[in-house]
């Protein structure tokens, strides 16, 4: 017989005018330099899934695009967002004093995010598929982060990458959100 473990959900239920007003994490997730809609679309779900602070896109047209919506579902709606150019976006984070700028880049000398404890307060900074992330932007960056992987293959996809640090965030900040700043059922998950 499998363990059964209680694991705590939001209540769907929630009125969606409340649902707005409810705490979210304070990490910001800049995905200006990201040009895929789908994985646009699947960072702006992931964000929401997650209730951060706010999805940085380089502009907001894309949530329009067919293939950002099909992956956002509806996360669009909720999760907010802010249109910051490539142009614009090194004066941008310079004027985030209130965060921590932290680079998720595939550089193996950046650190290891098993070892890294985000700040608070942080911004992770997403680069363009396949290049990465410019050396003007990581220059504005405080710290840099790797995933840590034994394949072949030379890095993961960026939504996936961000989801992945995101969840590191989160892990590390649980009691951020108490269980009473979110309406909360109990469910039973089955471990095994």
């Amino acid at each position: 017989m499998k363990d059964r473990t209680p694991v705590q959900r939001i209540d769907r239920s929630i009125n969606r005018d409340d649902y707005q007003q409810l705490p979210r994490y304070p990490l910001q997730v800049c995905a200006s330099l990201v040009q895929n809609p789908a994985n646009l679309g699947g960072l702006c779900r992931t964000t929401e899934a997650f209730r951060l602070e706010q999805l940085i896109l380089a502009d907001l047209a894309v949530t329009q695009d067919s293939v950002f919506k099909s992956l956002a579902a509806s996360a669009y709606r909720w999760q907010p967002l802010l249109a910051c150019s490539i142009a614009a976006l090194p004066q941008w984070l310079e004027q985030q004093t209130d965060y921590t700028i932290v680079a998720l880049d595939a550089d193996p000398t950046a650190v290891p995010l098993p070892e890294f404890r985000f700040p608070l307060r942080s911004i992770l900074v997403l680069g363009q598929e396949l290049t990465g992330i410019p050396a003007n932007i990581l220059t504005r960056c405080h710290d840099r982060i790797t995933i840590p992987q034994w394949g072949l293959v030379e890095s993961l996809n960026v939504q996936t990458a961000a989801a992945v640090a995101i969840y590191a965030y989160v892990t590390q900040h649980t009691s951020f959100l108490q269980p009473s700043a979110c309406p909360t059922s109990t469910v039973f998950h089955s471990i095994g």
